[in-house]
């Protein structure tokens, strides 16, 4: 199973780049952030055509977010309210479009696109802060099912100093700051595990390329796009990779793709589901 993650900075922008990365990279689900489009507009067409089935959360000009997978999903929940419908704040903070999930064979997948805080000084930085506290609420219901776990998006968090091209002079910042990193790790418990750092412990590696600095062309980015297993699911991980050369085309996001492939469903199940056929 291949699961992919990518803020796409608007997919009627970037509409014919990501079906051609879907066509070259063929994930079982591929889970986008910003969106940017209203749900009637969204361009369901073009993907269908194309052989995906699409399920949708999004709002006019912002936000966004979207399931784009071979087969249908199961229990696809929209908003925080999809776990939480009697938490007044997850119905608040639901406004803004940021939070899908679905049951990709019996693997939950969520997408999350988490506020950026804006500054520190900024009225965005608390609702983030209280956006990553309703994240914990979120999981820990959705703990309770016992489905394995997938989280992926992007985060707006780089976790650690090697997650920054510049580690001394941006720790601290939005994006960086303790109280961002500490929420963050409060969602995540001993359940929730980074799959990159997995495979990857050195720095030098980016998801996020500015666009306002000419970040990309002096290779200054940040590590902000996850994708978090929980155990189950960490144990049968086989590669997790940022797809950075997509970063380069033409008139791109400024963000790159990230995938994760599994060894799933396990190879006992597999057998079982053998056995039953004789």
């Amino acid at each position: 199973m291949r699961i992919a993650t990518w803020n796409v900075n608007s997919v009627r922008t970037r509409l014919e780049q990501v079906l051609c990365w879907l066509e070259q990279t063929k994930p079982d689900l591929l889970c986008l952030q910003e969106t940017k489009v209203d749900d009637p507009l969204f361009p369901m067409q073009a993907f269908e055509n194309a052989g995906w089935q699409v399920s949708i959360h999004g709002q006019k000009s912002y936000n966004g977010v979207a399931l784009v997978s071979r087969e249908p999903l199961e229990d696809v929940r929209c908003g925080f309210v999809g776990e939480l419908p009697d938490d007044a704040e997850a119905a608040s903070l639901g406004e803004q479009k940021r939070v899908i999930s679905g049951l990709l064979d019996g693997v939950r997948v969520l997408n999350l696109y988490v506020p950026n805080g804006s500054s520190l000084s900024s009225e965005k930085y608390p609702y983030k802060l209280s956006w990553l506290g309703c994240l914990k609420r979120y999981l820990d219901t959705q703990a309770e099912r016992g489905e394995p776990l997938c989280m992926v998006g992007d985060f707006n968090i780089a976790l650690e100093a090697r997650d920054i091209h510049d580690p001394d002079r941006l720790s601290g910042s939005v994006m960086a700051s303790d109280a961002e990193r500490d929420a963050l790790r409060e969602a995540l418990g001993d359940r929730l595990q980074d799959a990159f750092r997995m495979f990857e412990p050195d720095a030098g590696h980016w998801s996020w390329w500015d666009y306002r600095t000419g970040a990309w062309d002096r290779d200054r980015g940040w590590r902000i796009d996850h994708i978090y297993l929980c155990d189950e699911l960490m144990g049968l991980a086989r590669s997790c990779s940022i797809h950075k050369q997509v970063r380069g085309n033409d008139q791109p996001s400024d963000h790159a793709p990230v995938s994760v492939d599994l060894d799933w469903p396990p190879a006992d199940e597999e057998q079982d589901e053998g056995d039953q056929l004789f």
